[in-house]
């Protein structure tokens, strides 16, 4: 079997679960035929370790792979996705997901743009945003360091170099937080201004250019060749109106 392995450094494999049926929580039949092409794609690769969402539609998306592999996964709660409701400024009668604001609001907000002070602006600070971000990154940050790799500041100490490639089965929001995290960028820029697509694949990999010192640099984001490959079109969850005149996209 054609195995996928870069020599001497780690890779962190981000997927976002098939295209999802949000009242089961689980997957559409076209969310499960993007986790079997996936499955496909990941089961020809050298993993060391599945880490998996609790949530029904990250497990669904996880399942093709793990049995066609003979694996498991350890199942992580703060993999979920990321749930911190605000009071949004454009709704008043229901607290709203933290991550979808409309683009003449959020885009208003220079601390929105800040990566050490998005979370202090009066609308994140008044839900304390900030505790349930940290929550999610600190738990990152003792996964990896059991792998040999400690955040400090912005880069990470190698404490073991090595060349594990750990998958991540989670969702949208949560897969910002972390790219967040490592890259140093506000989660509301990630949140509004890219798309990962469901089943889709983002690579990060260590580089470590001085001993004992690396950074995690992305080399792919929402990939989903394993569909294109396959002649599966892309499912738009996670993606509102190109036009506003387009009756068949949603606007909110």
């Amino acid at each position: 079997k054609n195995k996928d392995k870069d020599s001497g450094k780690m890779k962190i494999l981000i997927v976002r679960h098939g295209d999802p049926d949000y009242e089961h929580d689980s997957l559409t039949p076209k969310g499960r035929r993007e986790a079997e092409l996936l499955a496909e794609r990941l089961s020809g690769m050298d993993i060391s370790k599945f880490y998996v969402s609790p949530l029904g539609r990250a497990k669904a998306t996880a399942t093709p792979t793990l049995e066609r592999m003979g694996r498991t996964a350890t199942e992580c709660e703060w993999l979920r996705e990321f749930d911190a409701p605000i009071d949004r400024p454009d709704v008043t009668d229901r607290k709203m997901i933290t991550w979808d604001w409309l683009p003449q609001d959020w885009t208003g907000e220079p601390l929105f743009f800040d990566y050490d002070k998005w979370m202090t602006h009066p609308v994140m600070a008044r839900d304390d945003v900030g505790a349930q971000y940290r929550w999610v990154t600190d738990n990152f940050d003792r996964l990896l360091a059991s792998h040999g790799y400690v955040h400090e500041g912005r880069i990470y100490r190698v404490e073991q170099s090595n060349r594990d490639t750990l998958v991540f089965f989670c969702h949208f929001g949560l897969e910002c937080v972390l790219l967040s995290h490592i890259l140093g960028v506000s989660p509301m820029v990630l949140w509004h201004q890219v798309c990962a697509a469901p089943s889709s694949v983002t690579t990060l990999v260590t580089e470590e250019r001085r001993e004992g010192i690396a950074i995690l640099r992305m080399t792919g984001f929402g990939d989903i060749s394993h569909l294109y490959k396959h002649g599966e079109p892309p499912s738009f969850q996670a993606r509102f109106c190109e036009t506003f005149d387009s009756p068949d996209e949603r606007h909110d």
